[in-house]
C-alpha cells in the first residue's frame, strides 16, 4: 500500500487547518502557502474532502474552510479512505468477488495478508486528526 500525494497533502493540510482555524474558516491559499503545495491542487483534494463530509466550505470574504465535525471525531481512515480508495495491503484480502487472486483460497500467506490489513485498520480507525495534532504539538 503506498499512499499517494492526494493522500499524504490531504492529510497534512487537514492537519494545518485544526492547528490554525480556531473557530474561523481557513482560506485553502494559506493552507498552501504554510505547507508548500498548490493552490490547484489542493482545491482538488479539498474538493473531494467536502464531498465525503469532512469539510464544509464557507463563502464570502471571510470564508475558507472549517472541519465538519470535531477534529477528535474524524478518523485517519475516513481521511485515507476518501482521498485514496481501497486501503488493503493486497488485493486478495478484499471482500469483493472480483479478487484478481485465483489463489485466494488456497495460498498459504493469505492469513498474513489478510491479518496485517486488520493491523492497519485497526491503526487508522483508532487515529483520529486530533491526536495527529496533539503528537505534534512539541513540532510547532
Amino acid at each position: 500500500m503506498l499512499i499517494s500525494t492526494r493522500g499524504r497533502y490531504g492529510l497534512r493540510s487537514l492537519v494545518d487547518l485544526v492547528i490554525n482555524a480556531g473557530d474561523n474558516p481557513i482560506p485553502l491559499r494559506e493552507i498552501a502557502e504554510r505547507q508548500g503545495i498548490s493552490e490547484s491542487y489542493l482545491e482538488q483534494v479539498f474538493a473531494i474532502l467536502r464531498k465525503a463530509g469532512l469539510i464544509t466550505a464557507v463563502r464570502g470574504s471571510y470564508g475558507g474552510y472549517t472541519l465538519a465535525r470535531p477534529a477528535s471525531e474524524i478518523t485517519i481512515k475516513e481521511i485515507l479512505s476518501a482521498l485514496e480508495g481501497s486501503l488493503v495491503p493486497v488485493d486478495c484480502v478484499t471482500n469483493e468477488q472480483n479478487s484478481q487472486c485465483r489463489r485466494k483460497n488456497s495460498c498459504i500467506t493469505h492469513s498474513f495478508w489478510k491479518e496485517l490489513d486488520v493491523k492497519i485498520s485497526e491503526l487508522l480507525s483508532s487515529t483520529t486528526l486530533q491526536d495527529l495534532v496533539n503528537k505534534n504539538e512539541n513540532r510547532l
